[in-house]
């Protein structure tokens, strides 16, 4: 039985989703980065980029939208890793009106840049990383951002993670450790804004 589950997970690298769907009596044993996890109503395959995962989640259409806006699909399609903290549309709709209209204008792409940016940390950061790194810091941790700003990280409880951004403002981390190819994905439930 044993050699047979290597084998399906030998499979399961090579041709991702079919074989994914295929062994999901595995997954109580499988290790993590051969699970899917489902956003915005589609699974996330541990065998595609940020990028490529991130277009099927109906939740984050405006990420998206901003992602191609700032010219940072290419980025986020490279090898990474990186940690991305992508906020869902709910989230940007929380934002001042007019605010992202605004953004995705063509003349205001330094700024779109600069928010999206600040939702990026190099290197791959899942939760495991994130709560070990909040009881080395005795309750806090902090990140640089791409952006070059710091995210504040911080427990609420004995699993949620939280995220304080430069100007004070908390977002949740609602789904946490959607492994990618380059990285991970944590999604959380505000828009993030540097100092």
């Amino acid at each position: 039985m044993k050699r047979t589950y290597l084998t399906l997970t030998a499979i399961g690298l090579a041709m991702a989703a079919p074989v994914i769907m295929q062994t999901t009596s595995y997954a109580a044993t499988a290790p993590m980065a051969e699970q899917t996890v489902s956003v915005g109503g589609q699974a996330m395959y541990p065998t595609k980029t940020i990028v490529g995962n991130a277009v099927n989640s109906a939740d984050h259409t405006t990420l998206v939208a901003a992602v191609k806006a700032a010219g940072l699909v290419a980025t986020l399609n490279g090898p990474g890793p990186f940690t991305v903290f992508a906020p869902t549309n709910e989230a940007f709709t929380d934002l001042p009106s007019g605010t992202v209209d605004t953004l995705l204008k063509p003349e205001n792409k330094p700024a779109l840049t600069k928010v999206l940016t600040y939702h990026v940390v190099a290197g791959d950061y899942d939760s495991t990383k994130l709560r070990s790194l909040i009881l080395a810091g005795g309750g806090k941790a902090t990140l640089k951002t791409v952006e070059g700003g710091t995210l504040t990280f911080m427990m609420n409880g004995s699993s949620n993670i939280m995220v304080r951004d430069d100007k004070g403002g908390v977002a949740d981390i609602t789904i946490a450790d959607v492994k990618q190819s380059n990285g991970v994905i944590h999604v959380i439930d505000k828009v993030l804004l540097p100092g």
